[in-house]
């Protein structure tokens, strides 16, 4: 059960190969079922990832609504399904961060990328 209503807004980018985009496109429309379960047991909701082709870049946005975002990021890398949708999709993209080898990994692979506005409105 989420800890808290409001959550952590998250922001995450890596570079799409140009040589992958119709293949990561296609996988994309139909995200394997197990992969979405996963990501709902760690607390992760209204999760979108975005396309700037111009610059090939990936742009994922996500909400964390657990407690502990280390752990349950930990919980979904062992997750056997999307260990095998990241061996699929890692090779799709090229990561920013040096030494990065893919996701899941000590060393992360898409780079979070820091909230600098935010404008909620009142309704």
């Amino acid at each position: 059960m989420p800890s808290t209503t409001e959550g952590r807004r998250i922001c995450q980018i890596i570079k799409l190969k140009p040589e992958a985009e119709a293949e990561y496109l296609r996988v994309h429309k139909e995200v394997w079922p197990n992969v979405l379960a996963a990501l709902e047991r760690a607390h992760i909701v209204d999760y979108s990832i975005f396309y700037h082709k111009p610059l090939g870049l990936l742009i994922a946005t996500m909400k964390y609504v657990g407690d502990d975002w280390a752990r349950d990021s930990a919980i979904n890398a062992q997750d056997e399904d999307t260990k095998r949708w990241w061996a699929m999709t890692d090779g799709m993209q090229e990561s920013f961060i040096e030494g990065a080898t893919g996701s899941g990994k000590d060393v992360p692979w898409w780079t979070e990328v820091p909230e600098v506005f935010r404008f909620e409105g009142t309704g």
